[in-house]
């Protein structure tokens, strides 16, 4: 799994006009779920997202995390995370796994993110969606469950 986590001051996700999602200050996570994924790679991914310190304590320092701060986090599944541009100018998304598994995979994300007690808010799985985030810092962090050091 690969999570694209950002630090935002404010955040929204609207299908169809109607806003669905909106977080205030926290993180926006896009998700993508990769084919082989399993719950572990979510487990990890969830307790990352939830404890990475990518917040300034009063020295301005990165020390805090969002559970730290009492944020609120937005996720949104994104199975463009996957693509492979190695090959031509079109991207494959091979690497994706079926919409099916990865929506469940991505649900499990949700709920062990949910059961820290942080408000999380979603977007809708394969519907076209809007994103706004007004990314803080900016401050943007790649995490990859396959990078996990066993």
């Amino acid at each position: 799994m690969k999570a694209l986590v950002q630090r935002v001051t404010k955040a929204s996700v609207s299908v169809n006009g109607v806003v669905v999602g909106k977080i205030g200050s926290g993180l926006v996570v896009l998700v993508g779920v990769a084919r082989g994924d399993m719950e572990r790679d979510a487990l990890y991914l969830a307790d990352k997202v939830a404890n990475l310190r990518i917040f300034a304590d009063e020295a301005s320092k990165f020390n805090l995390s969002v559970t730290d701060t009492g944020g609120e986090i937005l996720v949104i599944s994104q199975f463009t995370l996957l693509a492979d541009t190695r090959r031509g100018r079109r991207p494959s998304f091979e690497g994706a796994a079926p919409p099916d598994q990865a929506e469940a995979l991505v649900d499990f994300f949700v709920s062990r993110v949910r059961d820290t007690g942080l408000k999380v808010e979603t977007g809708r799985f394969q519907q076209h969606m809007l994103v706004e985030i007004h990314n803080d810092g900016p401050v943007t962090i790649e995490l990859n469950s396959k990078d996990k050091i066993s």
